[in-house]
């Protein structure tokens, strides 16, 4: 099956959401800031919320893929199970005793509950057969395997570019063993096994959450704490390379939590619009990278993102619709992922509920809101674009790949 994604706003056919399981109710007081929450979500009430997000595409014709189901099914081709199995127990963290009860504890499970524990994390207490100094020097509390509750963002640990996928390198070691699942897919499942991967998790750090595809062939990334610019540099050969852009745009984004990833500032829901955060419209840069001979990347002097970015796609202006109507508001919905929509179609997108004056602005921009809950969804700072990685969107009319 032909997988295809060019534009951030062309018509989403395919995307793959993970809902929240049991990682989410792993996550305690002790443990939420090592794995990147700030707070402790309701989990039931995340699930709904979570469900109707889902159910909010589906209305909208696109198929729904849950990163579990692919996972499970990957995980009955024997390869994948012993890749997964393979990179779960490596590193020096469990020793040898530990390590080898894990390898048969796990190699007893069904792909479904592998596919549990690769996702939900493996307790101390969980594991009755352990033994060793490892084992018994683990607090009751603490996990043989860690959970992944981030998986609930699936736009960073992969990000599909024309019809290549892109397996990040993700920068923080609580989300790392994400992009070893979301490969093993890529590579094993049915559907998607010979898919060309245009990056991999070895390679420089780089993170879905920066990469805009602001047209064919202009792709934006922001480089700030998660995105390395070597990073940047790399997929933008690996782009010129494959034929897929012709120029790249690097952005420096601020390394704070709160901007932790380009589209948690600026997201598109036109063909030539985006909204973003208004403390940022006038001071965001960028760098224009564009090919030269032989793939070397040809890096210009940085300016005004706006305009570069709008250079680029060959358009007059990149409209503008601001993140709230004063400071505190834009503040307050910018942390709130108001500026984090998910463009189904142009003009088109969803956002959270939550964020009321953001969504009044892009309605009296002409921009259609579905609105979704996400009170408990955003504890870990993520929208519906985070939320999601979409594998396949109809091409933009008119807009072909070509230098801008």
């Amino acid at each position: 099956m032909a997988h295809n994604a060019d534009t951030e706003v062309g018509r989403l056919r395919t995307v793959v959401l993970h809902r929240p399981g049991r990682e989410f109710m792993r996550l305690t007081p002790r443990n939420n800031t090592s794995l990147l929450f700030d707070g402790i979500p309701w989990v039931a009430r995340a699930q709904e919320e979570h469900d109707v997000f889902a159910a909010a595409l589906r209305e909208r014709g696109v198929e729904v893929l849950y990163l579990a189901d692919l996972l499970t099914e990957a995980l009955a081709i024997p390869a994948a199970r012993a890749e997964l199995t393979t990179k779960v127990l490596a590193g020096n963290r469990l020793g040898e005793t530990l390590r080898r009860e894990v390898g048969e504890y796990l190699g007893h499970l069904d792909p479904g509950r592998l596919a549990g524990v690769l996702i939900g994390g493996l307790a101390h207490e969980e594991l009755r057969t352990g033994s060793g100094l490892v084992y018994a020097m683990l607090d009751r509390h603490d996990f043989v395997i860690d959970p992944l509750p981030n998986l609930l963002f699936t736009r960073d640990s992969s990000v599909w570019i024309g019809d290549r996928a892109a397996v990040t390198s993700l920068a923080m070691p609580a989300r790392r063993r994400e992009t070893a699942l979301t490969a093993a897919i890529y590579r094993h499942h049915p559907r998607f096994a010979g898919t060309p991967l245009l990056y991999d998790p070895g390679l420089e750090h780089l993170e879905g959450g920066d990469v805009l595809l602001l047209a064919p062939g202009v792709i934006a990334v922001g480089v700030g704490e998660r995105t390395t610019p070597a990073g940047a540099e790399r997929l933008a050969r690996r782009v010129f390379s494959a034929g897929l852009a012709h120029t790249v745009l690097a952005v420096p984004v601020a390394q704070r939590r709160a901007t932790m990833h380009l589209d948690t500032v600026c997201t598109m829901v036109d063909v030539d619009a985006v909204v973003m955060y208004p403390n940022l419209a006038d001071s965001l840069m960028a760098y224009r990278i564009t090919r030269r001979e032989g793939d070397e990347p040809q890096v210009d002097e940085p300016g005004p993102f706006l305009t570069v970015a709008s250079e680029a796609m060959g358009i007059d202006q990149l409209r503008v619709i601001d993140t709230g109507l004063d400071p505190v508001t834009a503040e307050r919905e910018q942390w709130d992922d108001g500026n984090n929509t998910l463009a189904i179609a142009p003009r088109v997108c969803l956002a959270y509920e939550r964020n009321v004056c953001t969504n009044a602005q892009l309605e009296r921009a002409g921009i259609e809101v579905i609105r979704v809950p996400g009170s408990e969804l955003g504890s870990g700072r993520g929208g519906p674009r985070c939320m999601s990685c979409p594998v396949s969107r109809d091409p933009i009319a008119g807009r072909p790949l070509s230098a801008g």
